[in-house]
């Protein structure tokens, strides 16, 4: 299906995790898509993801950002803007679960908003301007944690919450310029950052298998892949009259019976 992205300029925060994260499989789904991917991220990583799809033929830019600065998202935009003269699409994407819970300081709680909720603020408020004269749209990446907890993290949970509420709220803001801005929901998805997690654990072997169990379609981990395509669609054209939707890739892992959990044990 053609999505009709080709020289569409779509803006992603969090995109230069390590190869197979998230973000970073989305720039390369845009890459085939023929739209033109613009990184935002902290991370010097992104020069190289830029050389590469420049080398494949694909227009990219890089810009380095600290997404918890207000100043240096404001100044991500200008660069992009002066590059560009457009933005039609912007996807949130930055996510850490840091573990600040109640037994963290108020400092690193606050951090945790800053970085999970308040850089999709600044990046949306900054583009506004662009989206609006495209009738862009943005995509926020949730987590399933904003919906059932997990324990220990409080302020990723608090964020990603705020993530579901901004969705909505910008839903209603913006529909008089015929802006979209729904969400993604993930769950369960074996990025490099889980697989990190996963390797700390005395038994992860174990402990990943007794998960993917808790998983009712197919009993296994969400690819980035599948994330990505979701996202691709629902920022193109054939979801046009889609807005204010939280559309969960997590195979069936919040809504579905627990019945159809196979034995976790």
């Amino acid at each position: 299906m053609d999505l009709n992205l080709k020289n569409k300029i779509v803006v992603v925060s969090g995109s230069a995790g390590k190869e197979g994260s998230i973000g970073e499989t989305i720039i390369n789904r845009l890459a085939d898509e023929g739209a033109i991917p613009v990184l935002v991220d902290r991370n010097a990583r992104g020069f190289e993801y830029v050389e590469r799809l420049q080398k494949r033929g694909v227009n990219s830019l890089f810009v380095q950002t600290d997404v918890t600065d207000p100043v240096a998202i404001e100044n991500a935009v200008k660069v992009i803007g002066a590059k560009y003269g457009r933005i039609d699409a912007i996807i949130n994407n930055v996510g850490v679960n840091d573990g600040a819970g109640l037994d963290s300081s108020y400092e690193d709680f606050m951090n945790s908003l800053k970085l999970n909720v308040v850089s999709y603020f600044l990046l949306t408020k900054y583009s506004l301007p662009f989206l609006k004269e495209s009738k862009g749209n943005i995509l926020n990446i949730g987590s399933k944690v904003a919906l059932t907890g997990q324990g220990g993290t409080s302020g990723y949970a608090a964020a990603k919450g705020g993530v579901l509420g901004l969705t909505r709220e910008w839903a209603v803001d913006l529909i008089q310029y015929g802006i979209r801005s729904n969400a993604i929901i993930i769950a369960e998805s074996y990025t490099p950052a889980y697989e990190d997690w996963i390797k700390t654990l005395p038994d992860g072997e174990a402990v990943l298998k007794k998960i993917s169990k808790t998983i009712p379609l197919e009993s296994r981990m969400t690819k980035t892949e599948e994330i990505a395509d979701t996202a691709l669609f629902i920022i193109s054209e054939k979801s046009s009259h889609t807005t204010g939707q939280f559309v969960f890739v997590d195979g069936g892992y919040v809504h579905l019976d627990r019945a159809l959990i196979s034995d976790v044990n």
